[in-house]
């Protein structure tokens, strides 16, 4: 049985490739952007994957918020780092972004178990 990471990369890898499949230039267009805009550049990855974090959890996007956790891990984000960026999240986006403060944690936890395992 999968692992909630590994379930939703799995996941979001083959809606991706369905989506992608299409070859709508705009969508193309934007899943580029998307890519160019989290390059390292005048602001390291880390920082823009933590800005990335803040957005999404504002936002309220629980996908994107575990897109943003698993490439922060990868970028050497701390738990510490991860729960100071979601504090500011919680604070802008108001007590409605608790319950996805509570998802991310689950996740980030998810996160630190698969590293202990590889």
């Amino acid at each position: 049985m999968p692992n909630k990471v590994q379930e939703f990369n799995e996941y979001r890898q083959k809606m991706n490739d369905k989506i992608l499949a299409d070859d709508n230039k705009v969508i193309k267009r934007i899943f580029n952007l998307d890519t160019n805009t989290f390059k390292e550049g005048h602001l390291p990855v880390k920082t823009k994957e933590l800005l990335g974090l803040v957005a999404s959890a504002v936002l309220r996007c629980d996908d994107c918020i575990k897109y943003h956790l698993e490439s922060a891990m990868k970028n050497n984000v701390t738990k510490e780092e991860m729960m100071e960026t979601m504090s500011i999240a919680t604070l802008v986006g108001g007590t409605i972004v608790i319950p996805h403060l509570r998802k991310a944690v689950e996740f980030w936890e998810a996160l630190e178990n698969e590293a202990k395992n590889v």
